[in-house]
């Protein structure tokens, strides 16, 4: 089980490292950010314990595909994938909220639909959905970028009277949110694909703003399979879904939610090697491409230097 949950560079020009749940990110120069998306996996914000192999290599390739697909809207980050788990990107400075996007009442909307609230992030919701019901539009419900620990929901007026973006900059932020979503929306519809909800970080660099990180992958987004949904939304059947949403459910299915005191399950071998078979499934599906695994090496290590060499010689030609 090859999986990359740690790594430790030292790149020329490297000024830090910052760990992330899932990623590794290297500031070389104060210019550049080395984004090694890990094989780490986490849930209810927790870390858990085990890789899953090829995850990173399905996020890197998702979020690089996604990123080219939106870039006439506005720019983005990346410059390079010198590696199938790396981004070299342009280095920028973070705005301290999340937008996510959401289409239709699921996930974290769903449960706080379900216990009675009718408003999340100060936006309304009508009265008498149903669960995976499509919102007559779609909704911005953002969340407080947290260093660790839990993201918060908060509102667009919140967010303003914080101090965490000014209101120019966050209508800004709606607009391009609004935009990007309905790309990913068309491209999942040709693929027979509904994109129900996702997320997105943005940053500014010289006073213009740009898209980061990864988007329309399985941790950032959920994907519902389009052919069927009416009708299990009719009978009120689960949605065939494609999403990290399955790792959530598991483990709530074993008492894990990210609280105080509670454990996480057991991830056995079959576990994870079924975690990695839905990965890849999401990988083929939203991107009508054979996944092609990289990581054949007999161990970690091998992967880690093929992952410095390819680095290494990006930098060089950027410099």
């Amino acid at each position: 089980m090859n999986a990359i949950t740690r790594t430790d560079f030292n790149f020329e020009g490297q000024r830090s490292k910052y760990t992330g749940k899932v990623r590794d990110v290297y500031d070389i120069d104060g210019r550049y950010l080395v984004m090694v998306v890990s094989d780490r996996i986490s849930a209810f914000d927790v870390v858990l314990p085990e890789g899953i192999p090829y995850k990173g290599q399905v996020l890197n390739q998702i979020a690089a595909k996604f990123l080219d697909a939106t870039a006439d809207i506005l720019p983005n980050w990346k410059i390079a994938t010198p590696d199938p788990m790396v981004t070299i990107g342009r280095k920028c400075e973070p705005f301290k909220v999340e937008m996510v996007i959401r289409g239709y009442l699921s996930g974290h909307a769903w449960r706080e639909y379900k216990a009675g609230k009718r408003t999340i992030c100060g936006v309304a919701m009508p009265d008498g959905m149903v669960e995976n019901q499509k919102f007559p539009e779609p909704i911005i419900t953002p969340t407080s970028k947290a260093a660790e620990g839990h993201d918060e929901d908060i509102s667009k007026e919140e967010i303003i009277a914080q101090g965490l973006v000014s209101r120019e900059d966050y209508e800004q932020l709606e607009r391009y949110t609004r935009a990007i979503y309905a790309r990913g929306c068309e491209i999942a519809a040709r693929m027979g694909l509904i994109l129900v909800d996702t997320k997105y970080e943005f940053g500014k660099s010289d006073g213009t703003i740009y898209l980061m990180d990864e988007i329309h992958t399985p941790d950032s987004s959920r994907y519902f399979y389009a052919e069927g949904y009416a009708e299990r939304l009719a009978r009120g059947e689960r949605q065939k879904q494609l999403s990290k949403e399955f790792v959530r459910e598991w483990l709530m299915a074993n008492g894990f939610q990210g609280q105080a005191g509670q454990k996480v399950p057991e991830m056995t071998p079959e576990i994870v090697a079924g975690i990695t078979d839905r990965y890849i499934e999401l990988y083929e599906n939203i991107t009508g491409e054979r996944f092609v695994k990289s990581a054949e090496e007999a161990d970690t290590q091998a992967i880690l230097s093929r992952i410095e060499r390819n680095v290494s010689e990006c930098l060089r030609s950027l410099r």
